[in-house]
């Protein structure tokens, strides 16, 4: 199906559901809303999953590092959500294998750790339930020194005793996937609109929401748009969201925000995740992505405006030092290719840092501070994501008095991941695609699952579509499938989120100069409008 601007449309029926806020969270509840059978409009100020969803460390993982505060609920939750994105998304997330080394200055006690992976293991029972059998996923094991090194021989060996050794979840592409959600929610009704800001909220009261005003960033066009309830998928900006509905400051639900900074480089460890601990206790990893390492993550409260947030050079240096500091292979500032941050919310708790900061959400009915018709979300994290949805959907069921019909997000594969058996997918895929390279073929398959054909066939039909753009094969008919079936409406959103063309850094200006001569042809840009994407491109790439 082609993804549509609702807000370019007519817009005149009343709404069910109006959600605020397009990353992974307002994705997944508009998805499971709709399914539901309840009618869904939403709203993004920019584009979907642009902001806090694009700044995660690709995992989906049940949070090992939460049984420290012996959150036992999280940590469970999270491993069955790991288990069901894996079922309905498997072409995006696959198993990863971990290292974890263990020291003998070790900031804390072996017997511990050894503890918490039996219990994470004992929390994780029904990993093997899987529908495909190569998600699986086998228990812990302790390696010895010897069988360390020669898995990741660039690990420090001073103290080094042992390690180890078990799996979680990469996801390869999590603003594609986010972007499943929102395909998801739009094959069952929901009406979605990218940079379509909510700039105001409309009364049917004095204290009743009714409605919001939505203005069209392209075309400047404001338009009013009903519903029976408001749901405030803000994420780092819910509390401006809740201040511009009430017309006053909620002190009381200030977000607490965590910075999260990381850096891709040429490959500096092997094919595992290498899980390293700070001095400060904190936590450092450096993960195989593309054929480099993404390394990350901060988690440092920021206390700023989170519209004119940026990655600083600090930040960068920050990274740096934890690398060299804790792995036996040093980086510098030349060797950063690309770097990414964001901001998460956290439920506020201002007795903790940001480290040590609950990733749990809450959801709360607004009625109890004089607005009603508002639900607002905060906190959660990108893999408990489709459960906190449907939590939502418990007190939307309530507030709305309507009987919904029955849950399906756990059991149907999100749009365009409908695949049983990846092995055999894959076998066919390379069968199918033989006027296309191999690492065409295993890129196009893995990031647009079922819908691949219709990337191929556009590659096919022009066969100027099928030139090789990336080192992994990377084709220009993924930056027209991006234009005409995906919303794609900036340079950023094409390199950034649709494709990988400029996750990995500035792929130059023969390649850049390409994407924006589609783009112009199929959106219609100037001149102007040509220098003014380039040179928003390019601050993405200005790292200090």
């Amino acid at each position: 199906m082609i993804l549509k601007r609702h807000i370019e449309e007519e817009i005149s029926k009343k709404f069910d559901l109006i959600i605020v806020g397009g990353g992974i969270t307002g994705a997944a509840v508009a998805y499971i809303a709709a399914a539901r059978g309840l009618s869904v409009a939403l709203f993004e100020k920019k584009d979907y999953g642009g902001a806090t969803s694009a700044a995660t460390s690709k995992l989906i993982h049940g949070g090992l590092r939460y049984l420290a505060n012996m959150e036992i609920k999280l940590v469970r939750e999270s491993l069955r959500e790991r288990r069901i994105l894996g079922n309905i998304a498997p072409n995006f997330v696959y198993p990863l294998p971990f290292v974890f080394p263990n020291y003998k200055k070790w900031k804390g006690n072996i017997w511990k750790m050894l503890f918490g992976m039996y219990l994470y293991d004992m929390l994780s029972y029904d990993k093997k339930d899987t529908w495909d059998k190569s998600k699986r996923l086998p228990n812990h094991k302790l390696i010895s020194h010897r069988k360390t090194i020669r898995l990741e021989p660039n690990l420090k060996r001073d103290s080094l005793r042992n390690s180890f050794y078990f799996f979680d979840y990469q996801s390869i592409f999590p603003e594609r996937l986010t972007l499943a959600f929102i395909k998801s929610a739009a094959e069952y009704g929901a009406k979605v609109s990218n940079y379509a800001p909510v700039e105001a909220f409309l009364y049917s009261d004095k204290n009743r929401i009714s409605g919001v005003q939505v203005r069209d960033l392209f075309s400047g066009e404001t338009k009013n748009i009903y519903a029976d309830l408001i749901i405030n998928c803000g994420g780092t900006w819910a509390d401006k969201i809740l201040n511009l509905a009430a017309g006053r400051d909620f002190s009381a639900y200030k977000v607490k925000r965590s910075e999260g900074i990381h850096i891709i480089t040429g490959k500096i460890a092997g094919n595992h995740v290498v899980s390293l601990q700070r001095e400060d206790g904190g936590h450092l990893m450096i993960m195989p992505w593309r054929d480099h390492s993404l390394i990350g993550t901060t988690d440092k409260e920021y206390n700023g405006d989170p519209d004119t947030y940026s990655v600083s050079k600090e930040s960068l240096e920050e990274v740096i030092q934890a690398v060299n500091r804790n792995y036996g292979k040093s980086i510098s500032l030349s060797d950063i290719k690309h770097a990414y941050g964001g901001l998460r919310p956290l439920v506020d708790d201002q007795t903790k840092g940001s480290y040590q900061t609950s990733r749990k959400y809450e959801v709360y009915d607004n009625a109890a501070d004089g607005i009603e018709g508002m639900i607002t979300i905060e906190g959660g994290k990108y893999t408990t994501s489709r459960s906190l949805a449907a939590e939502v959907l418990k007190m939307i069921a309530r507030k709305l008095n309507k009987t919904l019909s029955d849950p399906v997000s756990d059991n149907l594969y999100l749009s365009g991941c409908e695949i049983r058996d990846m092995k055999q997918f894959m076998i066919k895929q390379h069968l199918n695609y033989t006027d296309f390279s191999r690492q065409t073929i295993e890129y196009v398959s893995r990031n647009y699952g079922t819908d691949s054909k219709i990337v191929f066939q556009l590659a096919r039909d022009n066969p100027e579509y099928a030139e090789v753009i990336s080192h992994d094969g990377e084709i220009v008919a993924e930056i027209v499938y991006a234009i005409k079936y995906e919303s794609a409406r900036t340079l950023r959103d094409i390199m950034l989120r649709r494709t990988g063309t400029g996750t990995l850094g500035n792929p130059g200006s023969d390649v850049i100069d390409r994407i924006v001569a589609i783009a112009a042809e199929m959106l219609n840009w100037d001149t102007k409008r040509k220098q003014e994407e380039i040179a928003s491109m390019m601050k993405a790439y200005d790292l200090f």
